[in-house]
Order: C-alpha cells, then structure tokens, then sequence
C-alpha cells in the first residue's frame, strides 16, 4: 500500500489492485463506523451510487455483517436521481437493494432517502431540515463519494449551479448536459464531514484522474477537485489501473 499527501486538502491512498482496494475501502468504512460508534454511540454515513460503492456494500451486506453495531448506523445519500425507489438506476435501489444492505438489521426508522424522484426542490430543502435536526453540527462521520469520466462528484456536475452555492447542505441541481435534475449535497456539506472518501477504480478513470489530482485548481471544469479543507481532508482510495498516469509525479 501506499499514501502520497498530495497537498494540504488530499490524501492519496492506493492500497494495490482492484480486490486490494475494495477490501482496503470496506474495513476503512468498517473502523469509521465503529469508532463512530464508540466516540458518540453512532454512525452517521452519507452513501453513493456507483459501481465501487456497491461492492463495498455487497461485501458488507455479506462478510461483514457482524463487525459493527448495525443497531446504531443512521443511512443517508449524498445525492439522488430523479426517479421513485424500485427503480434500477436509483442510489437508493442500489444500496438497498442490488447490494443487499436492506438484509442488516438497521432500524428502518434511521435510513433515509432522498425523494428526488418529485418536487425535487421542496425535497431537497425538507432533506437538509432533516440533516439539520439529527445530525449533530450537520456534521456526517463519513461522506462516500465517487467521480465521473468528467470530474463530477456526487451530483455536482461541470458548469451547474451547485458548485456556487454556499449556505444550504442539500440543493435540486439542474444538469443541463443530461437534461435532468439531481438532489445532492453541495461542497458545505461534504466538506464539513468527519471522514471524505471518493472511491475510483478501474483503467477507464487514469485519465480524468490524472486531470484532476495534477491540473491547476478549477472546480468549474473538475467539481471534485473541490472536494476537502485543511480541516476536513478528503481521502481518495484508488487502485493500480486508475492510478497508472499519476505515478510518475508522485515519485
């Protein structure tokens, strides 16, 4: 494994190949939610869609099932599609569903969605007042993220109206190059969290993650580069194939 500190905001951590680095991300969550757990009695975790997230909560859902106290685990999104719960491309459908973490016995009452699939504005802002009335500082233990073949996080997109808000933790932004809209946290809320992890796996990301880690800052072009303070680093988890163009400059 190796750790490079990019700068004063990011954390490098390329644990080795694909199943090195899923099982390397699934016990990192693991240690969060437990020390979460044993610091304030529980653990407050922001998930994401995407295709490495899901493995890590397959592996949850099935070889790990008895290494937290799934009793005290409260579960939100980091941003959401607009579209009902059963559907397949939901983040909810996924996590739930698709990667089995409906079968641990978290208390129904503490997992909650974003209802983005209708009034997606008036949902955004009723998400937020629920942040704000059970998380303690609005401050999450741990915020999963993942990154797009443009740069984008969560659902802060290239050249959207999200990447300027400062104030609200939750926003219904509109993403003109797919002609939709999507409910996701904004930079104030992520960045304010315990732990920020964004998960990129895989050869076909080498090239937008060596924009990102390596070009100058633009958080317009690349959103996620936005991502983590001095205060509040952001850890990025990343495998041998993704990270094959940046290797060079981290010496």
């Amino acid at each position: 494994m190796k750790i490079f500190e990019l700068d004063s905001r990011r954390t490098l951590i390329l644990p080795g190949n694909h199943d090195e680095t899923i099982k390397y991300a699934v016990e990192h969550w693991v240690k969060c939610a437990n020390q979460a757990i044993q610091a304030r009695g529980s653990f407050v975790v922001a998930l994401s869609g995407g295709s490495t997230p899901k493995k890590i909560f397959q592996e949850l859902s099935t070889n790990y099932k008895k290494s937290v106290d799934w009793q005290k685990v409260y579960l939100f999104w980091s941003d959401e599609r607009p579209l009902p719960p059963d559907s397949p491309d939901s983040n909810y459908h996924m996590a739930m569903t698709e990667a089995g973490l409906s079968t641990l016995p978290i208390p129904i009452q503490q997992i909650y969605r974003m209802v983005a699939e209708k009034d997606i504005e008036q949902n955004a802002a009723a998400y937020e007042a629920k942040i704000r009335e059970l998380v303690k500082g609005a401050q999450f233990d741990l915020v999963m993220l993942g990154m797009g073949d443009d740069g984008h996080t969560a659902s802060l997109f290239p050249n959207t109206d999200a990447l300027k808000e400062t104030e609200k933790l939750v926003i219904a932004n509109h993403v003109a190059q797919k002609n939709c809209w999507r409910m996701t946290f904004t930079y104030t809320c992520i960045n304010q969290a315990r732990a920020i992890c964004l998960y990129v796996i895989g050869a076909n990301k080498a090239e937008i993650l060596q924009k990102v880690l390596l070009s100058p800052f633009d958080k317009t072009t690349y959103p996620s580069q936005n991502v983590g303070t001095q205060d509040h680093k952001a850890t990025w988890i990343i495998d041998d194939a993704a990270s094959k163009n940046i290797l060079v400059n981290l010496g």
